[in-house]
């Protein structure tokens, strides 16, 4: 049997990214015979799969343009090259026959991240050689006549780009991420005693956890800010260089006592036992996998429209979905979230919700996905 020769592109894997975890769930579900898994990548952290077939194409870099355009420079080369059946990439690089739009729109993130910026930094950003040409390589990749497929893991992002470059509803795949409900289960009674214990918080306090490196767009001032008018418990899971600022204005609201800042965790699975809820008022985000390890761990989310999640969380049902700079709406929604150990139906909703999304399910959405490109003429 002749194998399909699938590439999938990545310019750097990293273990605790959500694009990576895709691609990770994607390929150990793929790994059948019927395909050959090739992956071109900058750099890969971790022990890939010895059947996989890695192309490293590292270019010298200078600078944030020169890294994106070397990288894709150098991965079309290869692609080119190696004749690939298939190349799927996760990069906005034009000439690929699938793209995966797990970053979503840049402009509507630009759009979104001026509302918090002052109009000086609005300015210099619209001058910016780099968002100048992320915004050029999405136009080139949207509009690139062998783009045959755009896989997108939420509704919101098929809208973007729909309303951005008016590509045809034809092309879309909206594959859900993956989730391995097995692995990220609601907490047992003695487990969420033992992670607040850790943190030195009460058994009945209410306790919400953030998890997510980057916390502008993240969301992490509204949080602090909403956190401020309750009583509650805020577990902050994730890195980032201006987290002395965050902690500042968690001082500066009289919370910082009930902020727990606890930076990058490898196992993120103790910080959610110890938690009643996920609070992510992200700015924009196409569907952080967060959401899905929350739910699966029988928390519901708080979240903004502007996130794709959004999707799963009806209101007052498996969570709610506020604007992202909304304070007092995100107030509210945090005050009627119930503590799961006297009101646990919006626990059992969040979990039920997820349960169809397993890497399996995953598995036949994306070789059906590739049985139509292969059908179509090259």
């Amino acid at each position: 049997m002749t194998k399909t020769r699938l590439a999938i592109v990545r310019q750097k894997y990293r273990p605790d990214g959500g694009a990576e975890r895709f691609i990770a769930r994607a390929l150990e579900a793929l790994d059948d015979e019927t395909l050959e898994l090739n992956i071109i990548t900058r750099s890969w952290q971790g022990s890939p799969n010895p059947d996989w077939h890695l192309h490293i194409c590292n270019p010298p870099k200078w600078g944030r343009i020169s890294r994106e355009r070397g990288f894709a420079r150098a991965a079309r080369e290869c692609w080119q090259q190696e004749k690939f059946d298939i190349v799927q990439s996760h990069e906005r690089i034009a000439g690929c026959d699938i793209f995966r739009a797990g970053d979503g729109v840049h402009r509507v993130w630009l759009e979104q991240r001026s509302r918090i910026l002052s109009p000086l930094q609005r300015l210099l950003t619209s001058f910016s050689p780099y968002h100048r040409y992320v915004m050029q390589a999405e136009e080139t990749l949207f509009r690139s006549p062998a783009l045959k497929k755009i896989i997108c893991n939420s509704s919101m992002i098929k809208r973007d780009i729909m309303r951005c470059f008016q590509v045809p509803e034809e092309k879309f795949a909206i594959i859900y991420n993956a989730i391995d409900h097995d692995k990220f289960i609601p907490a047992t009674s003695q487990q969420r005693q033992a992670s607040r214990r850790t943190l030195a918080i009460a058994d009945d306090d209410k306790v919400f956890i953030y998890v997510g490196s980057g916390f502008e767009r993240k969301g992490l001032r509204a949080a602090i800010c909403a956190l401020a008018q309750s009583s509650a418990h805020l577990i902050v899971v994730g890195q980032d260089k201006q987290q002395a600022r965050y902690q500042a204005l968690a001082s500066q609201r009289g919370c910082d006592k009930r902020v727990h800042f606890v930076g990058m965790q490898q196992q993120v699975m103790p910080f959610y036992y110890a938690a009643d809820a996920l609070l992510l008022p992200t700015l924009y985000d196409p569907f952080p996998n967060v959401i899905l390890e929350a739910m699966a761990c029988g928390l519901p989310v708080i979240t903004s429209t502007t996130c794709g999640g959004a999707e799963f969380i009806q209101h007052g049902i498996e969570g709610y979905v506020t604007d992202a700079l909304d304070v007092p709406a995100i107030a509210r929604a945090m005050q009627s979230i119930p503590c799961l150990n006297e009101d646990n139906r919006m626990s059992e909703a969040a979990r039920q919700r997820i349960l169809p999304y397993t890497p399996q399910a995953l598995a036949r959405q994306l070789n059906d996905l590739y049985r139509q490109v292969l059908q179509q003429p090259r």
